[in-house]
């Protein structure tokens, strides 16, 4: 297909499906998902066609490691980093034995001798690393899984604050005036594999999901400086080991069917819905044995219709009507369910009357939103991670293995480019005017018209 290609048309359906993003700049990607994260972006004139050699605008090294998405103000990205010193072979056995780690599990896991956490402030138009804000040093931190890292939960832009969260290891909020860190919290629990979820800011309220293996809470923080406003324990669970309680989930908001808003966070076991401001439950729905959930709910307004993904053990994809008092297990919430391809760490993606999912393993599937029917499934190659964008009329899946595949969407699959990137791409992409960018294991890049 030509580089130099008009745009796809959007049909009717699409663009009511994005509607609400209009009031949100296009050159504003200030959390995990972008505006309105749910992986939609307004922006235009958005490549198809690209790589190392091709639509290349820049592409930045970016000291450390981390598979957070960087977070974009309108001049600069900002992406959190973990600077990690590994240590030998014999080192990291003992510093697993150490942690408690079982030895069956020695393969699966990684330790650092020690992690350097850092912001890195890049300028959008010329790719140049303008600052390295240092954090904190962690000695000896916490074992993670060989798939995560020590910096995955992405960052969030509120005003001229940036919140950046890493689970267990801090959360720090920064001034992206001055780069000065304004306030620092340590919020201690056992993840088990690592930290994941991302945070998420609400009318001045900063909403952290912490489930751990030891202990399984929502908490809200006031931006303003770092003080608890809130902190409510997860419903009770059946599980018997924390293993199978943790969860890495990023919460949502959303106006239900009787107009009430909403803060929705996913977890082992228990999809909850509270009031964003104080953390009263609403209503609890048991969705099963499902545990370290870390698809992001995604919620249609056309259709008052909650979309989840379970999770580890056997995922499945559940359509819910989101409303009710109290446990709503029982009262016919789930519309519609399906047990099959459904992934456990790419979220879905809604457009019009369609949802589309990505699994780990490729299989790329399209649904009716009101029904469950499926239009289609197919392969796409390679195995991934990153969640699905959408951007000008084409969806981008991102796999572990740099290949980035683009299709138009629809009732039918109908794909339009595949294209390669060097390294690994863990982090889900941005979509802005003129541009993609992308985080890879070792880089940023930005891709332009």
């Amino acid at each position: 297909m030509p580089s130099n290609q008009s745009p796809i048309p959007i049909s009717l359906p699409l663009l009511l499906s994005f509607a609400i993003t209009l009031q949100i700049s296009a050159d504003e990607w200030p959390q995990f998902r972008g505006p309105t994260g749910d992986g939609i972006s307004t922006a235009v004139n958005v490549p198809v066609e690209f790589g190392e050699d091709q639509r290349l605008a820049w592409k930045t090294v970016i000291p450390g490691r981390g598979w957070s998405s960087p977070v974009f103000d309108g001049e600069y990205l900002w992406l959190s980093t973990a600077e990690e010193i590994f240590p030998g072979e014999e080192e990291r056995l003992q510093l697993l034995r150490e942690a408690g780690e079982e030895e069956k599990k020695f393969k699966q896991k990684q330790v650092a001798r020690s992690i350097e956490l850092a912001i890195i402030q890049v300028d959008y138009e010329t790719g140049e690393i303008v600052n390295k804000i240092q954090l904190e040093e962690i000695v000896k931190p916490d074992p993670i899984h060989n798939l995560n890292s020590y910096s995955s939960p992405t960052p969030f832009l509120t005003g001229d604050k940036l919140i950046a969260h890493f689970g267990t290891f801090g959360t720090y909020c920064l001034s992206t005036i001055t780069c000065e860190i304004e306030w620092h919290r340590r919020i201690e629990l056992e993840h088990s594999v690592g930290p994941g979820s991302s945070p998420f800011v609400h009318n001045n309220l900063l909403i952290l999901i912490c489930d751990g293996v030891d202990k399984q809470f929502v908490t809200a923080l006031n931006v303003k400086d770092g003080t608890t406003a809130w902190t409510v324990d997860r419903p009770e669970m059946r599980a018997a080991t924390g293993d199978q309680k943790k969860s890495y989930n990023t919460p949502i908001i959303l106006t239900g069917p009787n107009g009430r808003e909403q803060l929705i966070c996913m977890g082992s076991q228990w999809l909850v819905s509270y009031e964003p401001a104080t953390g009263k439950e609403f209503w609890r729905l048991d969705h099963g044995s499902g545990f370290s959930v870390v698809p992001r709910p995604v919620y249609s307004d056309e259709h008052e219709i909650l979309f989840i993904s379970t999770g580890f053990g056997k995922p499945e994809l559940l359509a819910i009507r989101p409303d009710g008092e109290g446990d709503v297990t029982d009262k016919n919430k789930i519309i519609w369910r399906d047990p099959k391809r459904i992934p456990s760490r790419p979220s879905p993606l809604i457009l019009g009357n369609e949802l589309y999912i990505i699994s780990e393993g490729g299989i790329a599937t399209c649904f009716d939103i009101a029904t469950g029917n499926v239009h289609w499934s197919t392969r796409i190659d390679g195995n991934y991670s990153a969640s699905p964008l959408f951007a000008e009329g084409k969806i981008y899946v991102s796999s572990q293995e740099g290949r980035v595949t683009v299709f138009e969407p629809g009732t039918e699959y109908k794909e339009l480019s595949a294209n390669e990137i060097d390294g690994s791409i863990m982090a889900s992409p941005l979509a802005l005017d003129g541009s993609l960018v992308f985080r890879s294991d070792a880089a940023l890049y930005r891709f332009s018209q």
